[in-house]
């Protein structure tokens, strides 16, 4: 197939993003250089933006040419997602969240929230109490998070760490060059093995800045059923949304 069938406008669009027609989805496509990629990699993200990671040295066209090849596999985890139960933009007294890895039930007792073992205060007169109980569970994060990174860092030899609890849209966990981690709040919602995971995954990037097979080595080593925990995020990327 050639690419320009794909773009029905005709023209060539911005380098960095493009829309993918795919039948009758219209898919925001963005191209992503990164110097320490080994092959051009492909992946949907939970808000249906699809990514194209160009490997230094790769070329544009190149990039095109791989998307065009694998349209059906794309075409399959477009209708993974769609198939994904949506949640409701409102939080209401009633509804069900991850917290820790278990379902549990927002109910109200007077002006207060509770749930697992949680208890916030939101007046009785806010319909959607998400923003608070959203705000609550950062906060939960950013006290518990920091100290379990430099517990399994002191565990795995790992000094000289910064930490840092962030609203990403897109990922778990990142390791800047300079060696700052910085994780989810919503690692919060998780099972704790998935959470220690996530950390270790991130310490493994201390010492290889890439996903090469060393990388994942370490990973494995670091984190022996790393697989499960594997399993367990790609069936939770609607928390990211």
């Amino acid at each position: 197939m050639r690419w320009p069938r794909l773009f029905p406008s005709g023209r060539p669009p911005a380098p960095s993003s493009e829309i993918l027609q795919i039948g009758a989805r219209s898919v925001p496509l963005r191209f992503v250089r990164h110097p320490r990629a080994r092959r051009y990699k492909l992946c949907l993200r939970a808000d249906g933006t699809a990514r194209v990671t160009i490997p230094r040295g790769g070329a544009l066209g190149a990039a095109r040419d791989f998307v065009s090849r694998n349209l059906g596999w794309l075409e399959k985890q477009l209708q993974c997602l769609a198939a994904q139960p949506k949640e409701p933009a409102g939080w209401t007294v009633g509804t069900e969240i991850l917290f820790r890895g278990e379902t549990v039930r927002l109910d109200r007792d007077g002006d207060a929230i509770c749930f697992g073992t949680e208890r916030i205060r939101v007046p009785g007169s806010a319909a959607d109490v998400r923003p608070a109980v959203q705000k609550h569970l950062w906060r939960l994060a950013a006290r518990e998070l920091p100290p379990r990174v430099r517990e399994l860092a002191a565990q795995h030899g790992f000094a000289g760490l910064r930490v840092s609890v962030r609203n990403q849209r897109s990922r778990w966990g990142s390791c800047s060059q300079r060696g700052m981690i910085s994780l989810n709040w919503r690692l919060i919602q998780a099972p704790a093995f998935v959470r220690d995971y996530i950390i270790l995954h991130e310490l493994a990037h201390r010492r290889h800045l890439n996903h090469s097979d060393k990388f994942w080595q370490e990973v494995a080593r670091l984190c022996p059923d790393y697989l499960q925990a594997e399993r367990w995020l790609r069936g939770h990327g609607k928390l990211l949304r």
